[in-house]
């Protein structure tokens, strides 16, 4: 009897709350150490681009009408859910090539758990800080809340994989936008496992969409996209900076970068401020007689 072939996982894309192969039949190999192919993962093109953005923008409504609160109780659901497949997560941050960063897996992995715990507790408050009751003349009330964008692409950065593609998803998801996760290029399944967590936990679908695939060819059509309403982004090459920004000032989407090193985004007074829910709201003001 000759020797057994192991059959490899090829893990699917996240849209919808389904797990579709890419549309373009693609895939990508993911090795481990020492350059041995372990596992696949779906080469997203602009077409599941495009797919993952509807689903958004048709959960966006359901999402943002939601209380504060339920979002945070969903959230931090997601964090225990997280905290169940630690082991995995340690594995794929530790046995995959590329994957490797100045942070423990451990504590990357537990780190990434706190930061969903912080945003979920964030949902029902950020309004408080960002938010205003305005002095004005006359017998009005003055008052300034925020409201969210939209759709919001996060795209992850490199290093470390995991906690950077967690930190910059967390803060437009927990304001009520709908969110469009682009993995990192340097450890892919650990955005393919981050979506089924989220099948797996209390995550409506369509309000987290997470694609695998390149920058190089999925940038230029989030650059483009009219739908995309934001970018929230680490890792970037110049050339990929200048074309976001250039889809900002064609169609209006706002574009944050985040350029920091691993030990920034382990820092929870960096990466866990209600400033980094900000760039994902629009502030809605309202004159009500004050009855004086």
């Amino acid at each position: 009897m000759g020797e057994r072939l192991g059959v490899l996982k090829t893990y699917k894309l996240f849209i919808g709350g389904k797990f579709p192969r890419t549309e373009s039949g693609r895939s990508l190999a993911v090795t481990d150490g020492a350059g041995e192919t372990v596992a696949h993962v779906c080469r997203a093109s602009r077409k599941d681009l495009r797919d993952a953005v509807e689903s958004a923008r048709g959960a966006l409504a359901g999402w943002s009408g939601a209380t504060a609160y339920n979002r945070g109780q969903v959230m931090y659901r997601v964090a225990e859910m997280l905290e169940g497949r630690r082991a995995e997560f340690v594995g794929l941050l530790r046995g995959t090539r590329g994957g490797g960063s100045g942070l423990d897996p451990e504590r990357e992995v537990s780190l990434t758990v706190d930061r969903l715990v912080a945003y979920a507790g964030w949902a029902d408050k950020h309004a408080q800080v960002l938010g205003c009751n305005n002095p004005v003349a006359g017998p009005y009330y003055n008052f300034t809340s925020p409201e969210p964008t939209g759709v919001v692409v996060a795209i992850g950065g490199d290093d470390p994989a995991l906690l950077s593609m967690v930190s910059l998803m967390a803060p437009a998801l927990c304001a009520g936008n709908a969110v469009v996760v682009i993995g990192p290029e340097s450890n892919m399944p650990v955005a393919s496992v981050l979506g089924e967590v989220c099948a797996t936990s209390d995550v409506p679908g369509g309000v987290v969409n997470i694609l695998t695939g390149l920058r190089e060819e999925l940038v230029p059509h989030v650059a483009t996209h009219r739908e995309i309403d934001a970018v929230h982004a680490s890792g970037l090459s110049e050339a990929h900076r200048s074309m976001l920004r250039a889809g900002s000032a064609e169609n209006l989407k706002r574009v944050m970068v985040r350029d920091l090193s691993p030990a920034q985004w382990a820092d929870d007074q960096t990466c866990e401020s209600p400033w980094w829910i900000e760039p994902f709201v629009e502030m809605k003001t309202i004159w009500h007689p004050s009855g004086a």
